[in-house]
């Protein structure tokens, strides 16, 4: 099968704008693929603010997710694999999804099946 990960990743993202929350991603940093102001990164992890008012022309693709954006007043290209994406949520309240390894791989789990496609929750 093909990966969850970018059918969650655009679901989410329409369900936390449509309800009027500002949508955060939490991206590896130290991924060599990442092109994103790293220097801003905490503990090898990026947290990028992808609401419709932060960033210009966004993709959520099914290989990646892509936008401009400024940073420090300075504008940036940003191109994050989706398989680097760790986690979508609002900001205001922290309701999204954690995403595993298998959500990104289209592989099953080893945990067999029934195993579910992420933790929801959370972010930082």
């Amino acid at each position: 099968m093909t990966p969850s990960r970018p059918y969650l990743l655009r679901g989410l993202y329409e369900w936390i704008v449509d309800n009027d929350l500002t949508p955060h991603l939490l991206v590896d940093a130290e991924a060599d693929e990442v092109m994103a102001p790293v220097e801003f990164a905490e503990g090898g992890q990026l947290v990028l603010n992808v609401s419709p008012s932060a960033v210009r022309g966004l993709s959520l693709a099914n290989d990646a997710v892509a936008f401009e954006a400024r940073f420090g007043g300075v504008p940036q290209n940003v191109y994050v694999p989706v398989g680097h994406v760790l986690a979508i949520y609002a900001r205001e309240n922290g309701r999204g999804m954690i995403f595993t390894a298998e959500d990104g791989d289209g592989t099953p789990p080893d945990d067999g099946p029934g195993s579910g496609p992420g933790d929801s929750g959370g972010g930082r």
